[in-house]
């Protein structure tokens, strides 16, 4: 009876009309407790469209507060989440991993109307995580013999976009039994924005699937964090096992009801029958990557065309899925109608879990990646060199996506398979002697999957060896479209298909 009378009184002391009470009417109030002003460093929470706090980014647009610099994974999409801070030009400098598809982000950049410093995904979560622990610096493998290394890739170019006005710096790098690591600095903030499903009155935080993402690391890195919530609960009412964010984090709580929008709707259709006739290009590359994963394994699967490689594996073999925004054990897309904002995979897609998945947040996603407890990598290359290096994430001055986690799943230790065109569009080749383009990593890749070759990658002699040709394709057609060397497998055969 006293135990339980003091755990009502506690609730009581800790409501919003205690005196840790944290709960705040609008977002507005919660923006003038946080003391924000033009020039702050904001760190906002989300990973596209999922989990942003949305209320308050708008409520932020709505003031005279400008040349911010906002650090977060993305810059959501034109007209939506932090895209209408870019379009107000309430930003000076972002700090994040991936362009996407934000039009006008890409535009203020290669225009040099914005500053921007592209960051490995697994770093930045590192960097904020770090920052929150109070940590300094410390040394990771991710980007070690790129660009984000040497220094000198451009942060804002100059008007027009014609020269660079501010270059990044060089890291200090170490090696460490034997491998090379870089250092990076830990990343603090002003203010920090975040979107939970639950909030107790404390502040304690309880996010609903992958919506999670980037928000406990952009909490904990902050001076003052406020947290958009769906719902409020007394103190008592959330299990302590079921908090995600302990209130310690956190110095205000909104309400808000805000419409959740889902970047890309996927679905499938309920008793689909597969496609018969022959296979076309993408469908040869991936049904021929299917084959490299093996029952058991842990794998992650890049945007795009390395996706669809879960569809075709072999009867009887069975994997888990990294999604690297949080999810392991990532199942196929939603029925129709069944699709939710908040489980979304890396490629902003609607998809769905399986008996045995877990959902954590950025931080610890790319720790098991940088921990080598990922087996395979699957993903896309604009340029692949005959030593294994991989470009795959920007055209200088022309095209920006950005490197988003590739270069942290590159560089984990884990197998690393290529699926790619052979040739550009205007059928250039993409295997050369050496990657015209910046590096996502260095003589990392292990085999790479064509639509008129596979080859596997000898890096201690540094050179391609080709061991399958698709049907119809020749040797002579593959060194005639191949400009990296190669040596002939004495046991070329045709190429596999699942």
């Amino acid at each position: 009876a006293r135990r339980g009378a003091l755990l009502r009184a506690n609730a009581r002391y800790f409501s919003g009309a205690g005196p840790y009470g944290k709960v705040m009417a609008t977002p507005e109030e919660a923006l003038e407790a946080s003391g924000i002003t033009s020039g702050n460093k904001v760190l906002v929470g989300g990973f596209g469209l999922c989990g942003i706090p949305m209320g308050c980014i708008q409520a932020l647009n709505k003031t005279n507060i400008n040349a911010l610099t906002v650090v977060s994974n993305n810059c959501g999409v034109d007209e939506w989440g932090l895209g209408i801070l870019l379009e107000s030009k309430k930003i000076k400098r972002m700090i994040s991993s991936y362009v996407g598809e934000n039009a006008e982000f890409e535009r203020q950049y290669l225009t040099g109307e914005l500053e921007v410093e592209l960051t490995p995904q697994g770093t930045l979560a590192e960097r904020l995580r770090a920052g929150g622990a109070g940590i300094p610096a410390f040394f990771t493998p991710t980007a070690y013999g790129t660009v984000i290394m040497d220094g000198g890739f451009p942060i804002k170019y100059k008007n027009g976009g014609k020269g660079v006005e501010i270059a990044s710096e060089p890291r200090e790098s170490r090696e460490f039994n034997g491998r090379g690591y870089i250092m990076e600095h830990a990343i603090t903030g002003d203010v920090g924005l975040v979107k939970a499903a639950k909030a107790d009155t404390y502040g304690n935080l309880y996010f609903n699937g992958t919506a999670r993402n980037f928000n406990p690391e952009c909490g904990m890195a902050a001076k003052f964090t406020i947290a958009e919530v769906e719902e409020i609960v007394d103190v008592g009412e959330l299990k302590p096992e079921d908090i995600h964010l302990p209130g310690v984090y956190i110095n205000a709580i909104v309400k808000m009801d805000v419409e959740k929008k889902i970047e890309r709707v996927t679905v499938r259709k309920a008793n689909a029958e597969e496609s018969k006739g022959s296979l076309g290009r993408r469908e040869k590359i991936v049904r021929r990557a299917a084959l490299e994963l093996k029952h058991g394994m842990n794998v992650n699967l890049g945007i795009g065309m390395p996706t669809l490689a879960s569809n075709y594996l072999p009867e009887g073999v069975h994997v888990m899925l990294q999604s690297e925004n949080g999810l392991l054990g990532m199942g196929p897309y939603p029925l129709e109608g069944e699709e939710h904002p908040d489980l979304i995979n890396a490629g902003k897609e609607t998809v769905t879990t399986l008996p045995g998945s877990s959902i954590f947040s950025s931080g610890e996603s790319f720790a098991m990646i940088r921990g080598s407890h990922i087996d395979v990598t699957v993903l896309g290359a604009l340029e692949v060199a005959e030593n294994g290096d991989l470009a795959n994430w920007v055209i200088p001055g022309k095209m920006v996506k950005g490197m988003g986690g590739a270069m942290d799943l590159v560089s984990c230790g884990s197998r690393v398979v290529v699926t790619m065109d052979h040739c550009s569009k205007k059928g250039d080749p993409k295997l050369l002697k050496s990657c015209s383009l910046p590096l996502t990593g260095k003589g990392i890749v292990d085999m790479i999957i064509t639509d008129m070759a596979v080859f596997e990658v000898d890096k201690e002699k540094g050179e391609l060896v080709l061991i399958e040709v698709a049907e119809g394709v020749t040797v002579d057609d593959v060194a005639a479209k191949t400009e990296a060397k190669f040596r002939v497998s004495d046991d070329v055969k045709p190429m596999l298909s699942t």
